[in-house]
């Protein structure tokens, strides 16, 4: 239940911008002689700043709107009209769009920081996980295990797997810097994910190339420029520790 929750968060906060306002204001009706205007903006904005944070941008425009046609609707006067007789309860109509869609891009914006923040932790973990299997020299099929689950969950594939030898012809290659080449061309992996059907890492220790691996992609799963260095930056460790397992035999 909570997972379905989860998964239409965003269909229901909209949801719930749009109905929340209707049943607020209605709410106010038996009170609208003696409930001051002011006030009954405020609960309006409350109700916009709910579904923003809880839902998404969508939510909080469709909140706004919303909000100011239900409050012209049942709390300006003449009642039960979309019409305004008064300027001061037009400017407060007026603002309650306004300051709607300003709380609604304030909590956009401090909901994409705190997603990096999350997403930044995240794969510095994935990163040191990896290394604190090679400080703790576990066998080489151990390392490629753990490294298949980070670069499946990271770069949303279907499947993954480590060649220890290339084989023609030459896929589609996310390279040291990040940039995915396809027959010498850059790939818009950030708007259509990664090429398929299937795609590479090389596996390269100073110069030397160990092995590669094989990414069997989401097709349509976009993979951010930071993924992919990430995942560059696991296959390093993989390589450096084949390399030096090599050297130790």
């Amino acid at each position: 239940m909570i997972g379905l929750l989860r998964t239409h968060r965003a269909r229901l906060a909209i949801v719930g911008g749009a109905f929340a306002p209707l049943i607020a204001a209605a709410i106010l009706v038996p009170f609208r002689g003696t409930f001051a205007s002011t006030a009954a903006a405020l609960i309006m904005v409350i109700i916009v700043a709910a579904a923003a944070v809880s839902g998404n941008r969508s939510a909080g425009v469709v909140a706004s709107v919303a909000s100011a046609l239900w409050f012209d609707f049942f709390l300006t006067r003449p009642f039960d009209r979309f019409a305004i007789s008064h300027r001061a309860d037009l400017e407060t109509t007026i603002a309650i769009f306004v300051v709607g869609v300003v709380v609604t891009e304030l909590a956009a914006q401090s909901r994409r920081h705190w997603l990096a923040a999350t997403s930044s932790t995240a794969y510095v973990e994935m990163i040191h996980g990896v290394a604190v299997l090679a400080a703790d020299s576990v066998p080489v099929a151990v390392m490629i295990e753990q490294a298949n689950k980070s670069l499946t969950e990271l770069l949303s594939l279907r499947a993954c797997r480590f060649d220890s030898s290339l084989s023609d012809p030459p896929l589609a290659q996310i390279r040291s810097n990040g940039d995915v080449a396809l027959v010498g061309m850059r790939w818009p992996a950030r708007e259509i994910g990664l090429p398929g059907p299937e795609s590479e890492i090389l596996a390269t220790w100073r110069g030397r190339v160990v092995g590669r691996f094989v990414l069997t992609p989401t097709p349509g799963a976009a993979v951010t420029l930071e993924q992919r260095m990430v995942a560059v930056a696991v296959v390093d460790v993989i390589a450096a520790y084949v390399v030096g397992e090599h050297r130790a035999a």
